[in-house]
C-alpha cells in the first residue's frame, strides 16, 4: 500500500456523496467517500492510501486528462519481472510505487531519474486512517 500524509482542506457533501479535497505536500488531492468516520473534517491531518496497481505513470506527459490527482514525480528505481513491473516514484521525501505491466514499462523505456507524472483516479484513494 502507498500512504500519503496529507490535510484536508475541504469537504463538499451531497446526500451521502463526499469528495473530500486535501494537500500532499503541494499538490492537491481529492477522494471520493460515502461516509465520513470520526475525525475527518478540514484541517485534520490523515493518511490517504491507494494500491500499487491503482497508480498509472505518465511520461512525457501534455494535455488535459479527466483523472483530478496528478502528481510530478521522478522514478527512483525500475525493477522488470516476467510480466509485472514496479515503478518505485520519489513524491518529496515520499517513496511511491506502481505497478504496470512489463510490457508498458519497455515500450515506455522507464528508466531512474526519469521526470513522470502519476494518476490516481478519485475513486481509488481512501483514508486509511486520521492523524
Amino acid at each position: 500500500m502507498n500512504i500519503f500524509r496529507a490535510t484536508i482542506s475541504q469537504i463538499e457533501s451531497i446526500d451521502n456523496l463526499n469528495i473530500i479535497k486535501c494537500y500532499f505536500l503541494d499538490q492537491r488531492l481529492e477522494l471520493l467517500s460515502l461516509e465520513l468516520g470520526n475525525g475527518i473534517k478540514v484541517g485534520s491531518m490523515v493518511e490517504l492510501t491507494t494500491k500499487p496497481s491503482n497508480i498509472s505513470i505518465a511520461k512525457n506527459f501534455t494535455g488535459m486528462v479527466s483523472c483530478f490527482n496528478q502528481i510530478k514525480s521522478k522514478i527512483k528505481e525500475v525493477e522488470n519481472g516476467e510480466l509485472l513491473s514496479s515503478i518505485k516514484l520519489i513524491v518529496g521525501e515520499s517513496i511511491i510505487e506502481s505497478i504496470i505491466t512489463k510490457e508498458m514499462s519497455l515500450k515506455m523505456n522507464l528508466k531512474e531519474d526519469d521526470e513522470v507524472n502519476i494518476f490516481i483516479n478519485q475513486s481509488e484513494l481512501s483514508i486509511f486512517r486520521v492523524l
